[in-house]
């Protein structure tokens, strides 16, 4: 990983963990790749991580006990531009969606490899920072709403929509790429950082919540439209806009002529379905 400069960019890390020989063997490995580190042996305040500058927080929420989780969620709440990496032992799939659903950016197994720790760590990081570059200084408005990336939320009338990380991610992707179709597996991709698996829905998921998010704060204009198939579509578009053209759908999907404008959307997004098995957050 690089600066702007091509000069190695420092990474300031802290690990919050009581396993000593994960540690020391963690310790080696980042040292040889140059980056800073700090050891907690507990839980600090998020004051302390603002201190410290940190560009990751990685956690061993069995550490921490029963208050882990309360901890985890405050920290990615008032730190949302922290990455944070969960890395504990043995857990059940409802163990690891929570803490993705928190707002972690990702979750490590233990036993596991230093080299596979330094590797995550260092894609969430890149990801952050790209998103950072990328971010313009200006809001970014579209219909009702103002896109904020440097508060990591969207507001209608300077009221927040209280959108999650991820449904931010994707909100902000979508409307940075305004009027283009994007597949789903790109959104994946760009927003979850890795490729889709087949089946996986949780792009659809995050859609609809999304969706109805924005429904409830901005009712009078429709805002990511689904490509049956293939995708979806930010545009702000008034609801009852008179000239609004749809792209073509398959025959299969297209709705009666006069069927009203959300029966349309409704009969069109059969993805936005509820999800089964194989939700990736």
């Amino acid at each position: 990983m690089t600066g702007t400069t091509g000069e190695p960019a420092v990474l300031r890390l802290a690990v919050i963990d009581a396993d000593t020989g994960f540690l020391t063997v963690l310790a080696r490995r980042l040292a040889a790749v140059g980056w800073q580190h700090r050891v907690l042996g507990s839980a600090v305040r998020t004051e302390e991580l603002v201190a410290m500058r940190l560009n990751a927080l990685l956690v061993d929420l069995g550490v921490l006990g029963p208050a882990g989780w309360e901890y985890l969620e405050a920290v990615c709440r008032e730190l949302p531009e922290l990455g944070v990496i969960v890395c504990s032992g043995p857990s059940t799939v409802a163990q690891r969606v929570r803490a993705l659903r928190l707002g972690a950016d990702d979750w490590i197994g233990k036993p596991c490899h230093p080299e596979e720790v330094v590797a995550r760590i260092e894609a969430v990081v890149r990801r952050r920072r790209r998103s950072r570059a990328g971010a313009e200084s200006d809001a970014l408005m579209a219909g009702d709403v103002e896109i904020r990336a440097d508060q990591f939320q969207a507001f209608v009338d300077g009221r927040s929509i209280d959108l999650t990380r991820r449904e931010f991610e994707l909100i902000r992707l979508l409307a940075g790429m305004a009027g283009q179709v994007i597949e789903r597996e790109e959104i994946y991709q760009r927003v979850w950082g890795y490729a889709m698996a087949h089946g996986d829905r949780s792009v659809d998921v995050f859609v609809r919540k999304l969706r109805q998010k924005l429904e409830r704060h901005s009712p009078g204009w429709r805002y990511i439209h689904t490509h049956f198939g293939i995708g979806y579509r930010f545009a702000a578009e008034p609801i009852g806009s008179v000239g609004v053209v749809e792209p073509p759908r398959p025959a299969a999907a297209r709705p009666p002529a006069g069927a009203p404008a959300r029966e349309v959307e409704a009969r069109a997004a059969p993805a936005d379905a509820p999800v089964g098995a194989g939700l990736r957050l």
